[in-house]
């Protein structure tokens, strides 16, 4: 069982960068660049930031994944996703879904159609509220899961009927 200790302390290291990333992004970054003078130099700057953090965040869902998807296997746990009072794996698989498309499709994807003319022309201190609110709702959904998964691997489940 020592290889699932480990794949589990590399689990939460990958979890800990990722959302440690998302809730610096979400509660300090956007706040502060919804308040800048330029929303036009704003958003250069976060498409900048966004790009270089855009790495870490890719490498580190991947490590979850990965880490993941081996604990599952290795306690051949599978039948867990049957039962509701394992809700907090589905949710686990649905934010890592949920951040893997924005990462790998979604991301990418609107990289190669922006053009410079687009964000000059259509940028305000609103989109970064816009922007702050979706990671919010990411973010507290994300909290939720690990508080579950935590609470659940520790033997407090919801006992069933």
């Amino acid at each position: 069982m020592d290889e699932f200790v480990f794949a589990r302390v590399l689990h939460i290291l990958g979890v800990v960068l990722w959302m440690g990333g998302v809730a610096m992004v979400t509660t300090v970054l956007l706040p502060t660049l919804a308040r800048m003078q330029s929303a036009t130099e704003a958003m250069v700057f976060f498409e900048q930031f966004k790009r270089r953090f855009a790495a870490q965040a890719r490498f580190s869902t991947l490590f979850v994944g990965l880490t993941g998807f081996y604990m599952v296997y290795i306690l051949d746990a599978w039948h867990r996703f049957t039962q509701w009072q394992y809700w907090w794996m589905h949710t686990m698989v649905l934010i890592w879904l949920l951040f893997s498309v924005m990462l790998f499709v979604m991301e990418p994807r609107g990289r190669r159609r922006q053009t410079n003319a687009f964000v000059q022309t259509n940028v305000s201190a609103e989109t970064f509220v816009r922007i702050q609110r979706k990671h919010l709702v990411l973010l507290m959904l994300s909290l939720l899961t690990i508080a579950g998964a935590v609470a659940g691997s520790h033997g407090w489940l919801i006992s069933g009927g």
